[in-house]
């Protein structure tokens, strides 16, 4: 990796001369010699203020830009690197955000003003946090403190969603809330106008937290709120979000009526926005409910087939497929095969709603459904007591209901 080098003031001076193509003398002017000039550049001789005005103003730049340490310009160089580490996607993360981190630390302490400083001190904090590094808190508060005085509020309100997902991935969901909820309350009472796209943020940040704490209500309202403002202001930025939310706790209620609408809605959608995730989406959740919730578990299995060998999907489902896959194998009375996708299913880092988590605990129940029908009765009370165990601290919610149905009847 590339050590970076922050420039020196005589550095900034020949560089900004060279990029306008313009020789030391023509710099030079009448007010200085040649010599002089290239002391100073070649950090030989220290400017009076006058001489710095007049280089300034004959470069066409403010002289707080030649004083800086780091110069605006190289600073987009530096973000422009960094955008692009920072929006690797999601399939193909390796260790951008450690490179991200070797990038922006040399010139961390030196961000204090503009919006170049405040996003790379807002990936800085970050990557930090990702990496598990301690100090990231003291960056992303001197990145809100920028933008705040720049009044860039919706690069503000996602330091404000990211402090409270923190507390979401350590399973402190009141705090998070919390969090979401005082953030939220502080940035609208501070800007008169809160543009769209971060109005459909906390919307559907709230809402996920609403339900994450077992509030259903609120979750609903809040949901149908955004949903209904993303079309009244016809901005469809987080709509296809929202149409998942609203299809999952169609599922979760086993609304037939109200799942077939939000279906048909996020398809739709990706139908219109040419969108591969969001159609995706819509027919694994048509698996995900003919499995669970409709036992149609033939019907199921035709499904998720037709799924796998289109290829179509990313990394991020392979877990939730191969868990819908012994799901129904089980219902198919295949209990090797069933053990053999069950056992595939792994719960990564990024899990940590408490549906989606709940989701992924069925698992050990299935596997000792499955242990019970083969015979293997110790591994089968020994699989279930994991999954009631996993889901004890759970919110109320159908997945957490098997779990205990099947203890109570592997038990016995």
């Amino acid at each position: 990796m590339e050590v970076c080098h922050i420039e020196t003031l005589g550095e900034r001076i020949r560089k900004l001369r060279k990029q306008q193509q313009l020789t030391l003398k023509s710099l030079a002017g009448n007010e200085l010699t040649k010599g002089m000039l290239s002391l100073i550049e070649n950090n030989k001789a220290n400017p009076s203020m006058e001489s710095l005005n007049y280089i300034a103003e004959r470069l066409g730049v403010e002289v707080s830009e030649l004083l800086e340490e780091v110069s605006t310009l190289e600073l987009r160089e530096v973000l422009e690197k960094a955008e692009k580490l920072y929006n690797t996607d999601f399939d193909l993360l390796t260790d951008e955000y450690e490179q991200l981190i070797t990038l922006i630390e040399p010139y961390a302490q030196k961000l204090t003003q503009g919006y170049e400083s405040a996003r790379l001190l807002e990936m800085y904090s970050r990557c930090l946090h990702y990496e598990k590094k301690e100090g990231w808190q003291v960056f992303s508060d001197r990145a809100a403190t920028i933008y705040e005085q720049m009044k860039i509020i919706q690069r503000r309100a996602s330091i404000g969603g990211f402090r409270a997902m923190v507390k979401f991935t350590e399973h402190n969901y009141d705090e998070s809330l919390a969090i979401l909820l005082r953030e939220r309350s502080e940035i609208e009472a501070n800007n008169a106008y809160i543009d769209p796209m971060t109005r459909l943020d906390f919307d559907y940040t709230e809402a996920v937290l609403h339900f994450a704490v077992g509030d259903s209500e609120s979750a609903i309202r809040i949901m149908k709120s955004g949903i209904e403002f993303s079309k009244e202001k016809q901005v469809f930025y987080r709509i296809d979000y929202l149409y998942r939310l609203a299809v999952a706790h169609a599922i979760m209620k086993q609304d037939d009526i109200e799942y077939a609408y939000y279906i048909k809605k996020i398809t739709q959608y990706g139908d219109f926005a040419d969108d591969k995730d969001a159609l995706f989406f819509a027919k694994f959740a048509e698996v995900h409910y003919l499995n669970s919730f409709k036992k149609s578990f033939k019907e199921a299995h035709l499904l998720l087939n037709l799924l796998l060998e289109e290829g179509d999907y990313s990394k991020e489902y392979e877990s939730f497929l191969n868990l819908e896959k012994g799901i129904s194998l089980f219902g198919l009375k295949d209990f090797e095969h069933a053990l053999v996708f069950l056992e595939k299913v792994t719960i990564a880092d990024y899990i940590h709603h408490p549906f989606d988590l709940s989701r992924f605990y069925v698992k050990d129940a299935y596997q000792a459904l499955c242990q019970e029908e083969l015979g293997n009765s110790v591994e089968a009370i020994r699989l279930i007591d994991i999954a009631v165990e996993n889901i004890s601290t759970m919110p109320h919610t159908s997945y957490k209901d098997f779990i205990m149905v099947t203890h109570e009847l592997i038990t016995k």
